[in-house]
């Protein structure tokens, strides 16, 4: 089916250092006609695609803007590089920063910039395919589906227009489950936003925030959970799918079950013949995670645990961290700001962070610029480390802190070019 190309108004401001130029090589001329990017190599191994890993102008931007000090040196010491792939540099959906989220050209960007592992977060649709979205319901805000009226009257909250005018823009729900895989593969992707205040679909739309971009979201290619693995397989890069939480109830339709959908995404990774030490399988869901453990223990031996606490106060204690261990969970995810204090102006480990390497867990932590400009002190990833944060180069102070003292073995970016400039220069 040919997809119908809708293109969104350029909203953003195009910052100096912000925008990268066009990322790898250009496709020919039906790849072109058709809007989409092709990454294509000339040089491939074992069937892979090997991307010369291209970090655009943002990190030495950041490291430019950073305060005087030991640590500016040394990142600046490795400007020239050379810069190589590497598993600490995790794209958070790809590369949500300027691309939208969870679409082939968003992943293609992710590896183009050294990410070692990508993800698809992973829900249903109405036929129970699995396919790469953040929330079951959010595709009246990540991609164009409201355009769509045919689509549209099929959300489970439809807009409802009279005479041209959105009467309903702060309940209008479109999820995945309201439609079959094949209709979703025909919208496209956009950057995720929406105006609630807006009086037509269109104002609704074209809401993208002043530090992002339409630039690369004139039709983001969705893709199936299947896709994706066979896209993260050409592309060499290991994968770390997220099972999202269901938005209709479970059992689906009476038969379909959390554990049949859990397994249902392994399942997907032994279909295509992938290892399972290059699947970090993710879940808020401690029931998930067990489920994996008990059942696919190849898999489950690198879940990940992810944290879901929104303030210090809900945050997990020591007897915790020392519970989840012991029921065989080796990997925690929790947000940044949880594993980050600061004490005499310094930014440090928190007890969190302290407890959870005393249980002896791995750590992974989520999402590196994802924030907007830190002027203002980083808001809710920066919640722990307001005080001391205010310009873009604190991204560089908080990723050291990481790495070097609390020692996290991964981070999830919107732009992995950051975190790969970092983990080159420190040889992590």
């Amino acid at each position: 089916m040919q997809v119908n190309r809708t293109k969104f108004t350029v909203t953003a401001l195009l910052a100096v250092g912000l925008v990268i130029p066009a990322l790898g090589i250009a496709g020919d001329d039906d790849d072109r006609e058709k809007g989409h990017h092709s990454y294509e190599s000339h040089h491939k191994k074992g069937g892979e695609r090997r991307l010369n890993v291209q970090l655009g102008p943002r990190p030495y931007y950041l490291v430019e803007d950073m305060d005087k000090g030991k640590l500016k040196r040394e990142l600046q010491k490795c400007s020239e590089g050379p810069f190589e792939k590497t598993d600490f540099s995790i794209g958070h959906r790809g590369a949500a920063l300027q691309f939208p989220e969870h679409t082939k050209e968003s992943y293609e960007a992710a590896a183009r910039m050294g990410a070692g592992i990508v993800e698809c977060d992973v829900t249903f649709t109405k036929d129970r395919e699995l396919v790469c979205r953040h929330s079951q319901c959010d595709l009246h805000t990540t991609t164009d589906i409201l355009l769509r009226p045919e689509l549209a009257a099929k959300c489970s909250v439809p807009p409802d227009v009279v005479d041209g005018e959105l009467l309903n823009p702060r309940d209008v729900k479109c999820c995945t489950s309201d439609i079959t895989l094949a209709e979703f593969k025909t919208l496209c992707g956009k950057m995720d936003a929406a105006n609630t205040n807006a009086t037509t679909i269109e104002e609704y739309v074209d809401a993208t925030p002043s530090w992002r971009t339409d630039l690369y979201a004139t039709c983001g290619t969705v893709l199936s959970h299947a896709e994706s693995i066979k896209l993260f397989q050409d592309l060499g890069v290991k994968m770390t799918p997220e099972l999202k939480s269901p938005s209709v109830q479970m059992p689906y339709e009476e038969d379909y079950t959390q554990d049949d959908y859990a397994q249902q995404m392994i399942d997907e990774y032994k279909a295509a013949a992938v290892e399972p030490s290059h699947v970090w399988a993710q879940s808020f869901n401690i029931g998930d995670v067990l489920y994996w453990i008990a059942n696919e223990p190849a898999f489950g031996e690198q879940a990940v645990y992810l944290d879901d606490a929104d303030s210090p106060a809900d945050l997990p204690n020591a007897d915790d961290l020392l519970s989840y261990k012991d029921a065989g969970i080796n990997i925690v995810a929790p947000p940044m700001w949880a594993l980050l204090d600061v004490r005499g102006h310094k930014v440090v480990p928190s007890q969190y962070a302290l407890d959870a390497r005393a249980a002896g867990l791995d750590i992974i932590t989520w999402t590196l610029e994802r924030s907007g400009p830190l002027v203002t002190g980083g808001g809710w990833y920066y919640q722990t480390t307001t005080d001391v944060t205010d310009n873009d180069g604190d991204t560089m102070v908080a990723l050291d802190v990481l790495a070097q003292d609390v020692g996290i073995i991964g981070i999830f970016s919107d732009w992995p070019a950051t975190v790969t400039y970092y983990a080159n220069c420190m040889d992590l």
